[in-house]
């Protein structure tokens, strides 16, 4: 017999969440992505950030948010394709994210990757330099990803910035020093689905000591499912979990959780998140 999925957690209606970091172009969400974002939709997801990791999928980002209202995209190139990328995709994002405006509200994901080594690392770094001088060109947030590469990391964002834009520390994976270091930066921690691990006491640590007001959530669906659907395909509905997770850490109810995580989302990506029927 078929489990029976847990009952996900609720907020009232006057409050809202949002997903800011999902990769909704990949194949495992091509048969039922209307079912998942009616699903988001229906308890209390009022928009999805949908990454670009490559060009390819930078431009089915830009185009599920021109079919679906709730989506907003981003562009740019992570770590790990950054070896299969020459100036030339470069501007063709560049030119991609100004044509597309009204969808585009984020540069990333970006960053370094020392985990699975994928690129070379002085490749990253030179890819990485090059995307967040780019995204202060574009004005835009950039969003960053950070894999067994603490220092390299900052000490990137410290030669390019200052960021009028700010940016956020997507799938926050370091322990409280480096996320105040981040804060520091005027960026954002973002919080996915392993605050609910049981192993997840570094991450629960940082979630429960860092002020709300710096703190936003994602799924990073397909990947990092909440308990209780740990190992299993995530999606933007799941973000519920990580929003109850986080009250109890804060000791303060779900709702104002959402309130405030939504408000940084839309602070940071410079548009508001609007209740839509699909």
């Amino acid at each position: 017999m078929k489990k029976e999925k847990p009952p996900l957690p609720t907020i009232n209606t006057t409050s809202y969440l949002i997903d800011s970091h999902c990769h909704l172009d990949m194949d495992c969400y091509e048969e039922d992505l209307g079912a998942v974002l009616s699903r988001a939709q229906a308890n209390g997801i009022h928009s999805i950030i949908t990454i670009g990791i490559d060009e390819r999928s930078s431009n089915a980002a830009i185009n599920l948010a021109k079919q679906y209202p709730m989506l907003k995209a981003t562009v740019g190139v992570h770590p790990h394709d950054v070896e299969k990328t020459d100036d030339a995709c470069y501007e063709r994002l560049k030119q991609l994210a100004i044509t597309n405006k009204d969808y585009v509200v984020a540069y990333g994901e970006i960053g370094l990757d020392y985990a699975k080594l994928y690129s070379e690392p002085a490749l990253q770094k030179t890819a990485f330099h090059k995307q967040l001088l780019l995204a202060k060109e574009l004005d835009l947030p950039v969003i960053i990803h950070d894999r067994e590469a603490h220092d390299d990391t900052l000490e990137a964002l410290q030669a390019v910035g200052p960021f009028p834009n700010r940016g956020v520390m997507h799938c926050f994976s370091g322990d409280i020093k480096l996320a105040k270091k981040v804060l520091d930066l005027g960026f954002f921690v973002s919080i996915p689905g392993v605050v609910t691990f049981k192993n997840g006491l570094e991450m629960q640590d940082v979630a429960a000591n860092i002020p709300l007001d710096s703190l936003i959530l994602e799924t990073d669906g397909p990947f990092l499912a909440p308990v209780p659907w740990r190992g299993k395909r995530n999606e933007p509905s799941y973000v519920l979990y990580t929003a109850e997770k986080i009250a109890q850490l804060k000791e303060i109810s779900i709702e104002e959780v959402a309130d405030q995580t939504s408000k940084n989302v839309e602070q940071l990506f410079n548009y508001k998140a609007i209740d839509q029927t699909l």
